[in-house]
This record gives C-alpha cells, sequence and structure tokens, in this order.
C-alpha cells in the first residue's frame, strides 16, 4: 500500500492530484492514498477569507484553489481526478474556513471523516478519533489532530477544542495500534520553547506510531526520532511557492505499507517534479 503525504496545500489541492498522478505515471506504482496534514486552504466563499489567505492570494490566485476547482466541477480538476483511484483525508490547520467545518461535521455526526468538495473526493478526518481505511492494496490505521495549541489557552476556532481533547483522551484509553499519527501543529516545545499542541504528547507516547506526519512551522523537511525512541517525526514542505519558481525539497513523501513489514517513507525527489513552476503547474500534464 503506497500513501502519498503533503502538508500546507493553501489552496493548491489540484497541484497536489497532479503530482500524484504524475508519480503513478512515472514509476507504476498506484498511490491508494493521500494524507494530508492541514492548511488545505478550505475556503468555498470567498467573503469568509482570513486576512493572511486573502494577503497571499493578492499575489497567487493559487491560494483560493478550493474555491476556483473543488466547489462547482471544473473540467480541469475533473481531468486528474479520473486518472486516480485515491481519495484525501486532510486535518483541519489554522486557515480554513472553520465554521463551514463546524456545520459539516454536525451534518455527519456519526461519522469519523466527512467529504468537503462537490466530488467527494477530500475528506477531513475529526480530530482524536481512530481512523481505518482499507483500499485494494491493504489498510492504514491512523490517527488525525487538526488545528494548533495556544500558549495562551485561547479556544477560537483555530486552536484546539474542549471536544476535541475528550476524542483524544478516548482514543488513548483504547490504545488501538495505529501506524501513523497526522497533526497540523507539532508537539509542543519540539521546535519552539512554549509552541505547540501539548495533546500530541500522549497520543505519541501512549500509542507509539510508526511515523508522525505535520506542518505549520514554515521549517524545511526534516525527519528525526521523536523523544518516545520509537516514531520517525516528519516535517512535510509546504506545497507553496514562497516567492521561488520551484517547490522545495520534501513537499511530497510516500508511505508504503507492506504486511509484516516496517512502514518506511522516501521523498519524491525526481527532476520531473520541478517541471511544475509556479508559473506553470495549472497548465503541465
Amino acid at each position: 500500500m503506497k500513501v502519498a503525504i503533503f502538508a500546507d496545500l493553501h489552496g493548491r489541492l489540484l497541484l497536489a492530484f497532479k503530482l500524484v498522478e504524475r508519480y503513478q505515471r512515472e514509476t507504476g506504482n498506484q498511490v491508494d492514498l493521500i494524507l494530508q496534514c492541514g492548511d488545505v486552504g478550505i475556503f468555498p466563499e470567498l467573503d469568509h477569507l482570513d486576512r493572511a489567505t486573502i494577503r497571499h492570494a493578492n499575489r497567487d490566485r493559487s491560494e483560493l484553489g478550493f474555491h476556483d476547482f473543488f466547489v462547482t466541477p471544473h473540467p480541469k480538476a475533473e481531468e486528474v481526478l479520473e486518472k486516480l483511484n485515491c481519495d484525501m483525508v486532510c486535518v483541519r490547520g489554522n486557515h480554513e474556513d472553520h465554521e463551514f467545518l463546524d456545520q459539516l461535521e454536525t451534518i455527519y455526526p456519526d461519522n469519523s471523516l466527512f467529504p468537503v468538495d462537490c466530488y467527494q473526493r477530500v475528506f477531513v478526518c475529526k480530530s482524536g478519533h481512530i481512523q481505518c481505511i482499507e483500499t485494494q492494496s491493504g489498510t492504514i490505521s491512523f490517527v488525525g489532530i487538526g488545528r494548533i495549541g495556544d500558549r495562551k489557552n485561547r479556544d477560537h476556532p483555530p486552536f484546539i477544542q474542549v471536544y476535541e481533547r475528550q476524542a483524544i483522551r478516548q482514543t488513548i484509553r483504547e490504545r488501538p495500534t495505529i501506524e501513523v499519527l497526522i497533526s497540523h501543529d507539532v508537539p509542543v516545545d519540539m521546535t519552539d520553547p512554549g509552541y505547540g499542541l501539548k495533546e500530541l504528547r500522549p497520543i505519541l507516547d501512549e500509542l507509539r506510531p510508526a511515523f508522525h506526519f505535520y506542518g505549520h512551522t514554515g521549517k524545511p523537511y526534516s525527519c528525526v526520532l521523536d523523544h518516545n525512541k520509537v516514531t520517525q517525526s516528519v516535517k512535510v514542505a509546504e506545497l507553496e511557492y514562497k516567492r521561488k519558481e520551484v517547490l522545495d525539497d520534501g513537499v511530497m513523501v510516500i508511505l508504503t505499507i507492506e504486511d509484516e513489514k516496517s512502514p518506511t517513507i522516501e521523498i519524491v525527489d525526481a527532476p520531473w517534479l520541478k517541471e511544475y513552476t509556479k508559473s506553470n503547474w495549472l497548465y503541465i500534464d
């Protein structure tokens, strides 16, 4: 089973799907699932944009990619999605329309994840819930933790909510076996003193997944051993151009899960990835 991992799309969902389709074409390996570490840029209504997204969108329209390609059917998106059998499962970041996502959560009260796009190909998983996704090539068990932590204990929408903390504690009590943890934020104090999401540490220490994938920090790709001495902690680079024409290294990671073998990862660093520049990625196959 192969899983593509992305972080911080900021509206570039179509680019992520295009890269997965190109990877399949170049390697002959089918991708069974896409996992995404938050800041998807889910803004179906442009009057709900936050200030940061407005600022970036003034320089780069692709920040509005969810609105442009995933709210109503669009030929460019349909053409790519028709070539793929995999869906994308995300956690919430801090740059999303949380009012819209809250409404969807209430529509699907009994589901651990819910669709957010017109194609039913992009799903947001509820924080703290056990996810078990079965594909033709295998099964993956993981937990997603969305949003971010806050040293000031604020509780408005970008920050983790009380009901999400309760779900995390319940999952820890059940002690499931999981291969992966995905989150938007990092464990508190991991990269900068006082910053991070304190709710991640109990998950890492008690459930000890093989991999933890995250984004948010703006730092480059890295892979280090977590404090629990078991989990590989992977910072996935943002899928954005940061005033450059080409993508940074480490924007796309492939996780391979095989029966009776430990999961492994590889960074996609093939020359074709650099073909997808800020100017042409929307038009290139």
